[in-house]
């Protein structure tokens, strides 16, 4: 994840970078939302980044907090481009991208059906559309992907597929697209890349040959991320202690089966 970083998009605050680690989300005594190790105050939520992946976790008994305006009760995996939001502040989760600058229009090669944007948010959320040829974005009609807000542009954008990347170009529109929450005109998407139109439109791509924020999450282990909150009385359940019933339960039927080998066997 390339310049990770955490913006806010509803008041003036510098740029938080994400670096390997945890970072805390506290409401501060002047009742402001801030994000830092160093910062006093009631924890709403951290977010954890390491190897595995990028996730949130919600103090005990916090209510409030949403990724792209669904609530979140205790833990969500998070990838660049959502819309974390808590206590009324949205915190946009930006990475970098690769630029379209380099690709030539004689790199234009087949599409492929296998190759989706995965709605995740909008009117298009749970349906998917094939890359099996170039796709446009717009208010038009004959739009694949179409939006119906009087706002947006006829024509806003093209999608088409090169090689294992995504090229999306701007087609004149007003506000252009957001790539892992970067506002762009053109870009260059890789596999698990999000993009968003008209601001509630959301997408991922999905390459089935190449990695992606949907095979890291689902890597991930069940107790992933599970660094114990600050203030947080209750303790983790690791995978060792919830194995233990079935190992129990085990060890009770071998003994059962043996003492039926030795007392059927003496017979």
């Amino acid at each position: 994840m390339q310049n990770l970083r955490l913006h806010f998009t509803n008041r003036p605050a510098p740029d938080r970078p994400l670096t390997t680690g945890v970072h805390r989300i506290v409401r501060e005594a002047a009742g402001t939302i801030g994000v830092g190790d160093a910062l006093q105050g009631a924890l709403l939520a951290q977010i954890c980044v390491d190897r595995r992946g990028l996730w949130l976790q919600v103090a005990n008994g916090m209510r409030g907090v949403h990724i792209n305006g669904r609530p979140v009760k205790r833990m969500a995996v998070l990838r660049p481009g959502d819309a974390v939001y808590v206590e009324g502040v949205e915190l946009l989760l930006q990475s970098g991208f690769r630029s379209a600058a380099e690709v030539r229009d004689s790199d234009a090669g087949q599409g492929d059906a296998r190759v989706v944007l995965r709605g995740v948010g909008g009117k298009y959320h749970g349906r998917s559309v094939s890359l099996e040829h170039p796709r446009i974005v717009g208010r038009a009609r004959e739009a694949d992907i179409r939006v119906d807000d009087p706002a947006f542009a006829e024509r806003h954008a093209r999608l088409e597929l090169r090689g294992d990347r995504v090229l999306l170009r701007d087609l004149g529109s007003a506000e252009g697209t957001r790539v892992n929450g970067m506002a762009v005109r053109d870009a260059l998407l890789a596999a698990g890349d999000q993009v968003v139109f008209d601001a509630q439109h959301r997408f991922v791509l999905e390459v089935p040959w190449a990695p992606s924020a949907r095979a890291e999450e689902s890597a991930l282990p069940d107790d992933a991320g599970q660094t114990p909150l600050q203030g947080d009385t209750q303790p983790a359940v690791t995978a060792s202690v919830r194995r233990w019933p079935w190992l129990l339960l085990a060890a009770v039927l071998m003994a059962a089966a043996l003492s039926a080998l030795l007392l059927f066997g003496a017979g």
